[in-house]
């Protein structure tokens, strides 16, 4: 069953009507008890206001209550293996309640910024479904299952770390003959392009999966939580298909695996802080248990610096490694940007050669012509750096590439000794989509494009492409400071990690800023312009001028000092969830 609908209104229930040829099955929800049944089309009154939608997301509570998510719009992005796969584009909150008229003045405007950070994220580009098939999951894992598992609903089946309306489908999950109207979305980046080379057209797709465990913003979420969850953890799969048969390369990223911290304070660069507090190797045992049981064999690829305030995470994270004491697990170290300074980034091949054989040993997996598995992935590379966006897909692609020559040659779509890099018309495919997928990642995690996609995109780091990474470094450190507060609470809400309480009593959301955090920067402000003003209008003397100017300079110098001094109480922090839940 399709999960394109019509959803019909009226004053006391929502009515879900499917779209199928043939299909009598409709979701009503009342709009007064909030309870969920399945009806058929006899029931709905002729009066109800009918409008299409593309499918459901979910629903949640707010401070006026109840309300149902659904897309508006969606748009076609290809096919997988004879399934459309589609993108949300726009999206409609509705409310439960007809007025917002029994909420207090305080309330209701707290109701409309419950309702900002939902649109927050949901206009986040980055959301797709599809109705027939299991997006969570990689091409090996489908493979692997049962027919039990084949039957369950996509909602049973799907994987729960990238369902990204998991929260959101709680009523209708809890109620499996509804489950037909839960559509899993994950969030992410999908590029499906079809190719050519040498006469022969094969279907080229990447799919990057992001994990809505620990998920959040660049520098309030980083490190693991408890259960051994990473920040801005992503599965990517590189997919080919060809006249039948298929093949599939995945590859991880996420945040090193630890307790640490490096909460904006103003600075370009907030330190980041091992925590000295916790029993690290309980969190990290978690994660990559996990990891090896999913996954089997890894290989870590640690891209930050060996130098700096990097440089005790680097050796955190190898001395983690060589405690767990498992063969299952390699640590490599290469420090990206000392191999890759003064433009020298060939010197990436290096690494590349590094674990050639390591990625020979893990393969890929692959169906031939006949459907009969001849080759399956034995291992991943789980790549970071310190936002597991800019290097990290750097070296992603390279891997990928390097899969790719293998499993285009063993399709026969590559002749023997042909290089994918020759293969100009799909170079030009390949690098743009994986330069794509690092912008849809970054944007996602740290709210701007990501850095060196001119590498990705050329081959080549160009002058123009280290003036757009300064700007973007620019914008990342306006938003890290000044709105990621707000896109953290969002992101919170979303997922289920702050729960909006049922009582009248007040919401985080009421909490003052300390009196500094406008006193200051006023000061500041006003001394530094009559510091300029004194140096446009000169006194009557040069000793006097100068008097003026260094007086309304310090004054300037002083506020400054002590806002950088005081940097966290000047930032837009999360107001949603403690901050030991952060941390």
């Amino acid at each position: 069953m399709t999960v394109d609908a019509v959803e019909q209104l009226t004053l006391f229930k929502f009515f879900i009507e499917a779209c199928d040829e043939g299909a009598d099955a409709v979701l009503a929800i009342d709009r007064v008890s909030n309870e969920m049944t399945l009806t058929g089309k006899k029931d709905i009154p002729p009066s109800a206001v009918t409008r299409p939608i593309c499918g459901i997301m979910g629903t949640i509570r707010l401070v006026a209550g109840m309300y149902l998510v659904v897309i508006t719009r969606k748009r076609n992005v290809g096919s997988l293996l004879g399934h459309a796969v589609w993108k949300a584009v726009d999206f409609d909150v509705i409310s439960y309640k007809k007025t917002v008229l029994h909420l207090s003045e305080i309330q209701s405007q707290e109701n409309k910024t419950f309702l900002s950070m939902l649109n927050n994220v949901l206009t986040t580009d980055g959301f797709y479904f599809c109705t027939d098939f299991d997006l969570t999951h990689t091409l090996q894992r489908l493979a692997n299952t049962s027919p039990d598992f084949q039957e369950m609903s996509l909602l049973e089946r799907a994987d729960q770390r990238f369902v990204w309306n998991g929260n959101l489908l709680r009523e209708l999950a809890g109620q499996p003959e509804l489950h037909k109207f839960a559509l899993p979305v994950i969030h992410g980046f999908i590029v499906m392009k079809p190719c050519r080379i040498n006469g022969k057209i094969f279907e080229w797709i990447l799919i990057s999966r992001r994990s809505c465990f620990r998920a959040g913003v660049r520098y309030y979420v980083r490190g693991i939580d408890s259960e051994g969850h990473a920040a801005n953890f992503v599965e990517t799969e590189q997919i080919v298909l060809y006249e039948g048969a298929k093949a599939s390369f995945v590859q991880t990223r996420g945040s090193m695996p630890f307790y640490w911290s490096q909460r904006p304070n103003l600075r370009y660069k907030p330190k980041p802080i091992i925590s000295k507090t916790t029993n690290h190797m309980d969190g990290f045992q978690r994660h990559f248990d996990s990891q090896l049981l999913i996954y089997g064999k890894q290989t870590i690829l640690n891209l930050v610096n060996q130098k700096g305030s990097e440089k005790p995470l680097e050796q955190a994270f190898a001395r983690m490694v060589s405690g767990m004491n498992n063969d299952m697990l390699k640590y490599i170290a290469f420090d990206f940007h000392k191999e890759c300074s003064h433009m020298r980034w060939d010197r990436l091949q290096i690494l590349v050669d590094a674990v050639a054989d390591k990625q020979d040993e893990y393969g890929y997996f692959m169906v031939n012509l006949e459907g009969k598995t001849v080759a399956q992935q034995k291992g991943v590379f789980r790549s970071n750096c310190m936002d597991c966006l800019d290097r990290t897909n750097v070296i992603q692609s390279l891997l990928a590439r390097r899969s790719l020559q293998s499993q285009l040659q063993r399709m026969g779509v590559l002749n023997v000794g042909q290089r994918i890099e020759e293969q100009a018309e799909f170079e030009k495919i390949y690098k743009n989509a994986w330069a794509d997928n690092a912008n849809a990642c970054a944007v996602q995690y740290a709210g701007t494009g990501a850095l060196k996609t001119d590498f990705t995109r050329t081959g080549k780091r160009t002058r123009w492409g280290l003036m757009m990474d300064g700007w973007n470094s620019m914008i990342r450190y306006y938003k890290n400071n000044f709105s990621d507060g707000f896109r953290q609470d969002s992101i919170d809400l979303f997922l289920g990690n702050f729960a909006v309480d049922e009582s009248d009593g007040p919401t985080p959301l009421r909490v003052q800023k300390d009196w500094k955090f406008l006193t200051l920067p006023i000061i500041m402000l006003v001394a530094f312009s009559m510091c300029i003003v004194c140096l446009l209008m000169a006194g009557d003397t040069w000793t006097e001028t100068l008097a003026y100017v260094m007086f309304w300079g310090a004054a300037s110098a002083i506020t400054a000092t002590i806002i950088l001094f005081n940097g966290q109480d000047f930032v837009d922090a999360p107001k949603l969830v403690h901050k030991e839940k952060m941390d």
